[in-house]
């Protein structure tokens, strides 16, 4: 890895639409320069180019490992949290009060509905309007939910499914205004060197 960027190309790194003028004055002392092969002068042109562009492959790769990264962590925290609300819960505890943070509580078991449809009849719905260059689920649910004497038309061209997700409690950290960090690893310090001992 190079950690140091060449002159060329920190001025292609910083230019702008609308303020090229630097950049094309410092590509004109380039090519102008007689103290210098031309071969010199086009790999250095020409490396300043790749290796911005190298930097540019290497950040799209890094953002997605960062994306799938922060997908994991993101799904371990939701877990973590159930895990906490279910070991809490189990012990009778609805709430716990820190000295660093205000208190660990749970959120209240909650259920949303989910809506899908299947269709039964796709030739029939398609003659009555339902039509993308398929039969238009989205339109036809809309219009299902919004008709009830709809729904008795197309009973036997379409069924709609309500289902239940029951989303269980998490824990949820209300920290404290102020909350000092430094104190944070002290503590957890404290506790890996007694779990140590």
């Amino acid at each position: 890895m190079k950690l140091v960027n060449y002159q060329l190309q920190t001025q292609m790194e910083q230019v702008k639409q609308d303020a090229t003028h630097y950049l094309k004055e410092y590509l004109q002392n380039i090519l102008e320069d007689t103290t210098k092969p031309y071969y010199k002068k086009a790999d250095y042109v020409g490396l300043s180019l790749s290796e911005l562009s190298g930097k540019i492959d290497t950040l799209s790769r890094d953002i997605k490992e960062l994306q799938a990264l922060k997908k994991r962590l993101t799904a371990a925290l939701n877990i973590s949290k159930e895990v906490t609300a279910a070991i809490l819960l189990q012990n009778g505890i609805e709430r716990i009060e820190g000295t660093i943070i205000s208190s660990i509580t749970l959120t209240k078991q909650s259920s949303k509905e989910k809506i899908s449809m299947q269709v039964l009849n796709n030739e029939e719905l398609i003659k009555r309007g339902f039509v993308k260059y398929e039969v238009d689920t989205d339109a036809l649910q809309e219009a299902l939910l919004q008709n009830t004497r709809l729904q008795e038309d197309l009973k036997e061209y379409v069924e709609i499914i309500k289902t239940k997700e029951i989303i269980p409690p998490k824990a949820k950290v209300n920290l404290k205004r102020g909350a000092n960090t430094t104190q944070t690893d002290e503590l957890l310090h404290r506790v890996e060197n007694q779990q140590a001992a």
